[in-house]
């Protein structure tokens, strides 16, 4: 009897030991549990460098943009052929991203200071958080060998758009974008346009 029960309990041990060892070598499902661990975390860790790729691309952007429409009130031709503030903003715009909103959502202050003359820097935003109406934008490109202050402040709406990560100080998620550029005008002779 005793000799029944020690055959009996070596069998019952023995398939446990099988059970356990078909139990560790199950691994259906584990896919599943390993995705949903490394999946939430990847995705945000993706969506995070997209979006903060996309706000560097957009303000180098504004800043080469600034840069090179720039580049004609540096030389004196903006002021010599007439330039308007509405021609300049546009030819800023037209140097960016075909996504950027330009006529809502883009300021551009141009100002002109005499040397040694302390210069101030145009607020982007009013006393509530918003972005300055266009009315507000200033545009002076000055005369020869003055110091010119080139402003942008873009409201950039992207922002508000990407998941996971918060770039916007907006109530509506966009971030603000400045860009500014400031030069000595090159002695220039000024000419009414059409001469």
């Amino acid at each position: 009897m005793m000799h029944n029960f020690a055959i009996a309990l070596r069998q019952a041990q023995a398939r446990i030991r099988r059970q356990i060892a078909a139990t560790g070598r199950d691994d259906s499902g584990a896919t599943a549990v390993e995705f949903a661990l490394v999946g939430l975390p990847f995705l945000m860790m993706l969506f995070g460098i997209l979006g903060v790729g996309l706000f560097f691309f957009t303000t180098f952007s504004l800043e080469n943009a600034v840069e090179q429409a720039a580049r004609p009130i540096r030389t004196g031709e903006a002021q010599t052929a007439g330039l308007t503030r509405d021609q300049f903003k546009a030819d800023v715009c037209s140097r960016l991203p075909v996504s950027t909103d330009c006529d809502g959502k883009l300021r551009v202050n141009v100002q002109s200071f005499n040397v040694g003359q302390a210069i101030t820097t145009p607020a982007c935003l009013d006393g509530g958080g918003a972005l300055v109406p266009p009315a507000s934008q200033l545009y002076a490109p000055g005369t020869a060998s003055q110091i010119v202050l080139v402003t942008t402040c873009l409201k950039w709406s992207l922002a508000g758009d990407i998941p996971f990560i918060k770039l916007g100080t907006f109530a509506d998620g966009s971030a603000l974008i400045q860009a500014a550029t400031t030069f000595k005008t090159e002695p220039f002779v000024t000419t009414a346009p059409g001469k």
